[in-house]
């Protein structure tokens, strides 16, 4: 939410803030909260509160995770705005480009994108838009890889890539 004084330079430029709304979604690897922002999701985060309003994206975007936890949807239609460095939006497009039920190594990205495999790990590591960008389907050259040590990130990636017949 924009604080105060946010709002009144809003207002006294004559824009308007921008409209966002959040919803929880209740998924298999744990409670996902969405958020939508002027006719785009721009946020998944796993385990926190989006609150409970509700809007046609947001309607859509459960939709849809529905459907690819249920193993019946490849691919999400949803309208996405991530917002990132020009090397980040760059690199989720690289992730989004992979197709269900195929990996990409952190090693083979960075080549792809002239950069370093870290740099790509932590491009991962901040995608805002987890599942719908698939950072999950990232591995690296000898293993899962791409967790940070964190269990919890590791059980959520292993399902993932289990829900796509990969792990």
């Amino acid at each position: 939410m924009l604080a105060a004084a946010q709002r009144s330079d809003l207002a006294r430029r004559g824009a308007r803030a921008p409209l966002t709304r959040g919803c929880d979604f209740d998924s298999p690897i744990g409670p996902l909260a969405l958020i939508e922002r002027d006719g785009a999701l721009v946020s998944v985060a796993f385990g926190a509160s989006g609150a409970g309003d509700s809007s046609p994206l947001l309607r859509q975007a459960c939709a849809e995770l529905v459907e690819y936890f249920a193993r019946r949807r490849r691919g999400f239609t949803v309208a996405l705005r991530p917002e990132g460095s020009a090397f980040q939006l760059r690199a989720w497009a690289a992730l989004a480009a992979i197709p269900y039920g195929e990996t990409a190594t952190y090693g083979a990205l960075a080549k792809a994108l002239g950069s370093a495999a870290r740099a790509v790990g932590q491009a991962c590591r901040s995608n805002p838009l987890p599942i719908f960008i698939p950072c999950h389907r990232v591995v690296a050259a000898d293993g899962l890889g791409g967790f940070g040590g964190r269990a919890r990130a590791l059980i959520r990636k292993l399902a993932l890539l289990k829900i796509e017949r990969l792990a």
